[in-house]
């Protein structure tokens, strides 16, 4: 669970909704119409720019912004140094059917196993890398152009409810009212886009990046592993992968 993310989104909501009670009373940041311009509108008009199939991904891939957990990199590391060490004590075909952590592992454990050419493993693996990061890739699309199309019908919302205030000038009681309801679309627009959609996007683009690193490690690891490095030589390479300061290499024979 990416408490990241809840924690910011919600807290970014709490935050509006305890400066709309400091103001007054919640219900009248409330209003029907306003809501049905602004969500429906921002949904269909986005939808409009995909494939329903596209659009309906989206939203399950957003999921991901809250449940999906980057697998410890030197838990992996550890795992795939074992797994190399007993290659080379007992050829590739010792990894039949080991249990691993990942099933992007596990599928290229079976490809060597199955004795493919490293070349056919590394395409067969890059193109499911390729499209796992386009999943994700397509629904941070989605969501940015959420976060540009929910400020717009906010606004548009807001000049169909000047229009219905300056049709109605002749009763001067209604203009505050109408102007106010008039001004909530734009709240909404603005509270979608920056406190909802906007953070969905960047953290779904943040895991096409956390997830391509992840898959070209073990890419590279299986590659080494066929070519029956050493798996002192693949621990000291795979670390590569980490932040400088966590580059530790276990010194144990």
């Amino acid at each position: 669970m990416d408490l990241a993310s809840i924690v910011g989104i919600i807290g970014a909501l709490a935050l509006i909704v305890v400066t709309m009670l400091m103001s007054g009373e919640l219900g009248m940041f409330v209003n029907g119409p306003s809501m049905v311009i602004v969500l429906g509108g921002t949904i269909f008009a986005v939808m409009a720019k995909y494939g329903l199939g596209q659009f309906l991904g989206a939203l399950k891939v957003a999921g991901k912004s809250f449940k999906y957990k980057l697998p410890d990199v030197n838990e992996l590391i550890d795992e795939i140094v074992a797994l190399a060490d007993e290659a080379r004590k007992g050829g590739l075909l010792s990894l039949e059917g080991k249990e691993v952590s990942s099933d992007f592992l596990q599928r290229g454990i079976q490809l060597l196993v199955d004795g493919h050419d490293p070349d056919v493993v590394k395409t067969l693996l890059n193109k499911d890398k390729v499209q796992a990061v386009e999943r994700h890739t397509v629904g941070s699309s989605i969501f940015a152009n959420m976060t540009d199309m929910a400020p717009a019908m906010g606004m548009i919302g807001t000049l169909i409810g000047l229009v219905a205030m300056l049709a109605n000038m002749d009763d001067p009681k209604s203009i505050g009212p109408a102007m106010a309801v008039a001004l909530l679309t734009t709240l909404y627009g603005a509270v979608i886009a920056n406190a909802l959609t906007g953070p969905m996007s960047d953290k779904l683009k943040l895991r096409a990046t956390e997830e391509a690193m992840i898959k070209n490690l073990v890419i590279d690891a299986l590659l080494a592993i066929q070519g029956g490095q050493n798996p002192r030589v693949i621990d000291s390479m795979l670390r590569n992968y980490l932040p400088e300061g966590k580059r530790e290499v276990d010194v144990e024979e």
